[in-house]
C-alpha cells in the first residue's frame, strides 16, 4: 500500500487505529515455532488475545451505535444513501471492519482455539442484522438478489417433459456454463429457471432462428 495515498484519505487518528489493529494480529499470528504443547498458550499470548476483545468490543460499540443511523439516513433516497455510504466507507465501518473481520478469519483457521480463547469472534455477530439492513437499501438489491437465484438452472428435457422427482436427478447448470456450451455451438435456453437443450429442434425447426 501507498503509504502517502493512505494517509491523505484517512485521519491520523483512524490510522493510528489501523495500525494498532494489524499489531494485535501480527502478534497472534503464530511463528514458524515447533514443538508448542497444543492448547497451552503463554501469558503475554493470552494478553493479546484479550487486548483483541476489547478492541473488537469497542469498536463493534461504536458501530453498532453508527449503523442505525446511516440506515435512518440511507433509507430516504437513493441520493442519500451513496452519500451516507460515501462517509460510512471513510469511517471505522469501512476500514477497519472488513479487514478485522478477514484477520480474524484468518488467525481461525490457523488457531481456532486462541481464537475461542480470546472471545472477540461471537462480538461481530452483533452487527450482522445492522449490516444486514444498511445494505438491503442499496440500489439494485433486488434485481441482484434475483439474479443470483435465477442461476444455477435446472437443467431439464425440453421434448420429454420429465420433471426431476428428486434432487439426485437434478443437475445445477451455471450461467457461465451456458454461455460457454452455446459458444461452442450449442444451444441451451433458460424457461422458467430450467435449461432445456434445442438445439435438436432448432434443425428441423420450420420457424427459422429468429423465434428461438
Amino acid at each position: 500500500m501507498d503509504h502517502e495515498h493512505c494517509s491523505k484519505e484517512r485521519s491520523a487518528s483512524l490510522d493510528l487505529l489501523l495500525r494498532f489493529q494489524r499489531l494485535l494480529v501480527s502478534k497472534l499470528y503464530p511463528g514458524d515455532c515447533v514443538g508448542q504443547v497444543p492448547n497451552t498458550y503463554s501469558p503475554d499470548l493470552l494478553g493479546v488475545g484479550s487486548l483483541l476483545k476489547k478492541y473488537t468490543a469497542l469498536l463493534c460499540t461504536h458501530i453498532g451505535d453508527i449503523l442505525p443511523v446511516a440506515t435512518s439516513i440511507a433509507s430516504t433516497s437513493h441520493r442519500h444513501f451513496a452519500e451516507v455510504s460515501h462517509v460510512v466507507d471513510g469511517d471505522l465501518t469501512g476500514i477497519l471492519l472488513p479487514e478485522l473481520v478477514v484477520s480474524i478469519v484468518l488467525l481461525l483457521s490457523k488457531n481456532a482455539g486462541l481464537m475461542q480463547e480470546a472471545g472477540a469472534i461471537p462480538l461481530l455477530a452483533g452487527l450482522l442484522e445492522h449490516l444486514d439492513r444498511f445494505n438491503h437499501l442499496a440500489p439494485g438489491k433486488e434485481r441482484d438478489d434475483n439474479e443470483d437465484l435465477a442461476w444455477p438452472g435446472i437443467m431439464g428435457s425440453f421434448f420429454t417433459g420429465q420433471s426431476c422427482r428428486n434432487n439426485e436427478e437434478v443437475t445445477l447448470i451455471r450461467k457461465a456454463d451456458l454461455e460457454n456450451h452455446n459458444k461452442d455451438g450449442g444451444f441451451w435456453t433458460v424457461i422458467d429457471g430450467k435449461v432445456y437443450d434445442i438445439k435438436d429442434f432448432q434443425t428441423q425447426s420450420l420457424t427459422g432462428n429468429s423465434i428461438l
